[in-house]
């Protein structure tokens, strides 16, 4: 009885979490998917959140701000190895979300950064945020926030990538 009861809250959770995952954002011809965030140790100083960013229209757009209530500073980051060390930093024109192309945010490469956390990021929660675009505008969105480690809903392997359609 114990073990039935057990699979099927675990089958009921799987399909919350999935279904916090599935959220789509449209803005202007800008399509948000795939948005979380990973749950944070206790006193940890910052939280990185994750997405994919389409551009349907025929214009390049920018991702210029991004911010959080609870969290002093929001950043658009980017990692990538330079002369065989992982390296980190803010991008401070934005990124560049390409007409007819997207743009993934993932762990080891593009990202967004929160700084100087109020609370931990607690998995199960969500993380409202607020994403700036400089021609779609603001939008208001929610970063469910998943397990510390996780690769988010796709369970890639976090590499940065940008794909054009054609």
């Amino acid at each position: 009885m114990f073990f039935r009861t057990f699979v099927a809250a675990a089958a009921v959770a799987l399909t919350f979490t999935g279904q916090a995952f599935a959220q789509e954002v449209t803005v202007g011809s800008l399509t948000l998917t795939g948005l979380w965030t990973r749950a944070t140790p206790p006193n940890a100083p910052a939280g990185g959140g994750f997405l994919t960013i389409t551009n349907d229209g025929d214009e390049p757009d920018r991702l210029v701000a991004v911010s959080s209530p609870g969290v002093k500073t929001g950043e658009i980051h980017e990692m990538k190895v330079e002369d065989g060390v992982m390296t980190m930093r803010p991008l401070e024109d934005g990124l560049e979300i390409p007409a007819h192309g997207s743009v993934t945010l993932a762990p080891g490469g593009y990202h967004l950064m929160f700084i100087g956390l109020e609370k931990p990021f607690v998995e199960g929660e969500e993380l409202p945020v607020t994403l700036t675009f400089a021609g779609a505008g603001s939008v208001d969105v929610v970063l469910p926030v998943a397990a510390m480690g996780s690769k988010g809903p796709s369970g890639g392997d976090g590499q940065k990538k940008m794909d054009m359609k054609q």
